[in-house]
């Protein structure tokens, strides 16, 4: 199997990985169930890559129904060791604008119905989420940005959109946005965007000792902005599509930073101080089940 260094988990509007070369898809099974879809893998900037589509290509999948840990453990299998995930998200600040994009360093999960650990039924670990994000995969990613928005065409009449290093992540349940009831209470949490996916995919990377950042693409306001309209689907995707060209060309340079300079980082060792069972006192089916995790 082909063994990929960096992983890409594709959110809404981004379901192939443009100029990935010598490719191949991997149906890949896992003790967690199927994966989303087929992980691609390939080279691209030099490097090993592979690509899932997080809502399945064609888009059918909700929220609710992406398969976190299969996801994970799939990326895990082919070897992924730094992730990348590029996410559609609602703004809840009046500075925080539709196509700017935003490098969330911190998340609040209010998800309800989803798997959100590999542990349980024979094994304890407490991985410590104070820090969700790697600031490895982030800088590589703000760096990024900041190439591809200093390469644009300084004359365009489009507007420019702005890098926002740092923000507070709120994850909802979904499918249905918020009300405006909601949005205000997020606000007042002191959340900076609203999405629906990057928990608990933040909590199972570093549980599988991931290092994991978020790409969040500003799409809308949600519904708390007195003088904006209130976020809707068709609104959403017309914004992702205008920025989906400048996601992949940030995503690439990301990968080629990466993969040109070598460094560790914490969340490679993140279950060194997490794992309260230890593997001798696991049963054989436990270890079974979690010997990707655990490597």
């Amino acid at each position: 199997m082909t063994q990929a260094l960096i992983g890409i988990m594709g959110g809404s509007g981004l379901y192939q990985m443009e100029g990935l070369e010598d490719t191949q898809e991997h149906i890949i099974s896992t003790p967690f169930g199927a994966p989303s879809d087929a992980l691609v893998t390939g080279k691209l900037q030099g490097a090993s890559v592979a690509f899932l589509a997080r809502h399945a290509r064609g888009h059918r999948l909700l929220p609710s129904e992406v398969p976190y840990r299969a996801n994970i453990h799939a990326m895990k299998q082919l070897g992924v060791r730094w992730l990348m995930s590029v996410s559609a998200v609602g703004s809840l600040q009046e500075h925080i604008k539709p196509l700017d994009m935003v490098l969330p360093d911190q998340f609040i999960d209010l998800t309800r119905r989803r798997d959100s650990s590999f542990f349980g039924q024979g094994a304890v670990a407490h991985v410590s989420m104070a820090q969700p994000v790697c600031n490895v995969v982030a800088n590589a990613l703000g760096r990024a940005v900041k190439s591809v928005l200093t390469g644009e065409n300084a004359d365009s009449a489009m507007p420019r959109p702005s890098l926002h290093q740092s923000g507070t992540y709120v994850c909802i349940e979904g499918p249905h946005f918020s009300s405006q009831a909601e949005s205000r209470w997020y606000r007042s949490m002191g959340a900076d965007v609203i999405g629906m996916t990057n928990m608990p995919e933040a909590k199972l990377a570093r549980e599988a000792q991931m290092a994991y950042a978020t790409l969040a693409m500003v799409t809308d306001f949600d519904c708390w902005h007195p003088a904006e309209a209130h976020v809707t689907a068709n609104m959403a995707l017309a914004n992702l599509l205008k920025n989906a060209g400048r996601a992949q060309q940030v995503v690439k340079h990301a990968i080629k930073l990466l993969a040109s300079e070598t460094r560790e980082s914490t969340a490679h060792t993140a279950l060194q101080s997490a794992l309260v069972t230890q593997p001798e006192a696991m049963t054989a089916d436990v270890l079974a089940r979690l010997e990707v995790i655990l490597r």
